[in-house]
């Protein structure tokens, strides 16, 4: 469970930011806005789908492509 500490003299609409902020990063907002209605097989692919992609396009990032990894390495004359 996420926790905030309101420091000496901070605002408490900060420290809610700072706990938005947080139960975003954990998904946990996502995974209530989710339960709170029924999700159809369809919407449920859809979800799935986009996690995947976001899930490649984060794996596509920090992996180099061969040709990329051939042209990188070629001696430069």
């Amino acid at each position: 469970m996420p926790e905030v500490q309101i420091r000496k003299g901070e605002p408490v609409d900060r420290a809610l930011k700072r706990l938005k902020t947080k139960l975003e990063m954990e998904g946990i907002l996502e995974e209530v806005r989710r339960l709170r209605a029924h999700e159809t097989p369809k919407e449920r692919t859809k979800r799935k789908a986009r996690a995947a992609a976001k899930r490649g396009k984060i794996r596509f990032r920090f992996t180099l492509p061969k040709a990329a990894a051939d042209a990188a390495s070629a001696p430069v004359a």
